[in-house]
């Protein structure tokens, strides 16, 4: 039996090609959300601020379900346990305290209760392409009991006394298309077979490709889609600004808001880090807007351009933004669908999110917008977010790990606001069903806590 633990701001759907490989093996694999995250309705205690309280309520939930499938009549008691990121050193944690725990896989790990014989039979996975702190933390664990000589994709150690280690890079990925390597499937299911003298099919999961796949068309059937939409304005609108006063209206807003943000609290809402990104999206609005207006552009409106033709253009073209995205998310990687709690918050980082996308959206359209200002202006979000984590690495680290994330949501929805402004000539109708579908992702995804 296999136990699968998720990362921060996961669920278990992210968690289904480990355990779908596993299960077509033999395995029995338990899949779970955590308190706070995906459909779970318990709020996560702690938060990052207290790192003992939350740890506490992970490793809790991680007993709660071990003891629960330990129970199933398909157990026979052995257990293993698999953990992602997070979840890396929740495992590691409960297998340390738990020695008649079999086999410990981590997946991008970090762990500073790792020992040289603690926990037993212990496999690291790490993507060649993540950020050097967590490869260099992988190979650290395996090096404690193996010398600094250690080498990937090498076994150290013996199953028989609990002492195996072993190290693997996954080569060409990233934090999260880690989990959907199948050299880092390999390596889980043989360390497992390994661990427990078990041989299965070798069946391994290949959803990988094939949601890229489907991703891909859902994005290019937006193009043609677009052209339904209504004309809302005969002229299209926006500034059109050069690049000499472009520039700074950019670079400004993208410097200032981590600057301004730097020692202000932003925990006004249950959202771990969802909080940040709100109040950094609508800050980053408000002086993108402010640029707007000390600089003489100010925003006209024809007759129409925000009438009925608008409002239905937004809706369908949010529709489709959610749907699109959020369909497969739910089904294949992540929890998409709010609960009645998340969708409360859903709009109060819509007030944010559409602070930032109307003024930006107006910044880089009109009749003389400038080629690539629309890349331009996605760069700088993300300098600014890059900016934010540097001068608050304790608060914002999992950022870090998020922005790969974010900057596909930006590229995707981007050229969805970019195909409906060629339509609509207005381009408050792609930011605000972007700010809506931003809004929706920021709400299923982040860490609902507890005070």
């Amino acid at each position: 039996m296999v136990v699968i633990a998720h990362g921060f701001a996961g669920s278990q759907q992210l968690m289904l090609p480990f355990a779908l490989t596993l299960a077509r093996n033999g395995y029995l694999a338990v899949t779970f959300d955590f308190p706070g995250h995906g459909r779970n309705p318990e709020p996560l205690l702690g938060g990052l601020a207290n790192d003992e309280a939350r740890n506490a309520a992970l490793i809790q939930s991680l007993a709660e379900v071990v003891g629960f499938a330990k129970r199933l009549p398909e157990s026979d008691g052995r257990v293993a346990l698999l953990g992602h990121s997070m979840a890396s050193d929740i495992v590691v944690r409960y297998a340390v305290e738990h020695p008649e725990i079999g086999a410990t896989v981590a997946v991008s790990m970090f762990s500073p209760v790792v020992t040289a014989t603690a926990p037993r039979n212990l496999l690291a996975i790490v993507g060649a392409a993540e950020p050097q702190p967590i490869r260099t933390e992988t190979r650290r664990v395996v090096a404690l009991a193996a010398g600094d000589a250690v080498q990937p994709r090498t076994t150290y150690g013996q199953f028989s006394d609990g002492t195996a280690r072993r190290y693997s890079e996954s080569g060409g990925v990233e934090h999260i298309a880690v989990l959907y390597s199948r050299q880092s499937m390999t390596e889980a299911l043989g360390w497992l077979n390994a661990a427990f003298g078990h041989r299965g099919s070798g069946w391994l999961d290949a959803r990988g490709p094939w949601l890229g796949l489907l991703y891909a068309g859902l994005v290019t059937l937006a193009w043609p889609l677009s052209r339904l939409l209504p004309r809302v304005s005969a002229v299209p609108l926006g500034a059109g600004l050069g690049w000499k006063r472009l520039a700074p209206l950019m670079l400004g807003p993208a410097v200032l808001t981590p600057l301004i943000l730097w020692k202000l609290p932003t925990d006004f809402l249950p959202s771990l880090l969802g909080d940040y990104i709100t109040v950094h999206f609508a800050v980053y609005g408000l002086l993108t807007g402010l640029g707007l207006w000390l600089t003489g552009v100010r925003p006209a409106f024809p007759a129409g351009s925000l009438g009925w033709r608008f409002g239905l253009a937004v809706l369908v073209m949010a529709a489709y933004c959610i749907t699109a995205v959020g369909w497969p998310a739910d089904r294949y990687l992540i929890s998409f669908v709010p609960t009645p709690q998340r969708a409360a918050l859903m709009l109060a980082m819509l007030a944010g999110t559409a602070l930032y996308f109307i003024c930006v959206e107006w910044l880089i359209r009109g009749v003389a917008a400038r080629p690539f200002a629309a890349v331009a202006a996605k760069l700088c979000l993300l300098l600014s977010l890059v900016l934010a984590i540097a001068l608050n690495p304790h608060r914002l680290f999992f950022l870090i790990i998020i922005i790969p994330v974010i900057l596909a949501f930006l590229i995707v929805y981007g050229l969805f606001s970019a195909w409906s402004y060629r339509r609509t000539g207005q381009p408050l109708t792609g930011a605000l069903a972007v700010a809506l579908a931003f809004a929706w992702a920021i709400a299923v995804t982040f860490p609902i806590v507890g005070r």
